[in-house]
């Protein structure tokens, strides 16, 4: 048996699951609502999101690719293995247009491409 604690309408409530699906089935437990019309609008808008997330998975291994692709070329030609400056100007960029967040991004991002320093 699974007892969870939702909110209705501004209070908790506790509701016991035997089934795992809430009393209006699968769509209850997937979206949180038993209005059929939110639970509609938060697939449909989920569905987004899921495009969203493949687009930016992507987008992140092609990046480090790229980023590594540099590194590798840098360091053939006798260069440096990483440009502080440039790290910088993409930390600013990101913080900048995303706040701290970007900031915490853009490390990820650089660490994905050219490793842990």
């Amino acid at each position: 048996m699974m007892t969870d604690v939702v909110e209705s309408s501004g209070s908790l409530a506790r509701r016991d699951d035997r089934s795992g699906t809430g009393p209006n089935g699968a769509a209850t437990a997937r979206t949180g609502t038993d209005d059929s019309a939110a639970a509609e609008r938060i697939v449909a808008i989920r569905e987004r999101i899921d495009e969203i997330d493949r687009t930016i998975i992507e987008l992140w291994q092609e990046r480090a690719a790229l980023s590594q692709e540099v590194g590798a070329t840098r360091m053939a030609s006798g260069g440096t293995r990483l440009v502080l400056s440039r790290e910088r100007e993409i930390l600013e960029r990101f913080r900048r247009e995303l706040g701290a967040d970007g900031t915490q991004l853009a490390l990820l991002l650089l660490r994905a491409g050219r490793g842990p320093l």
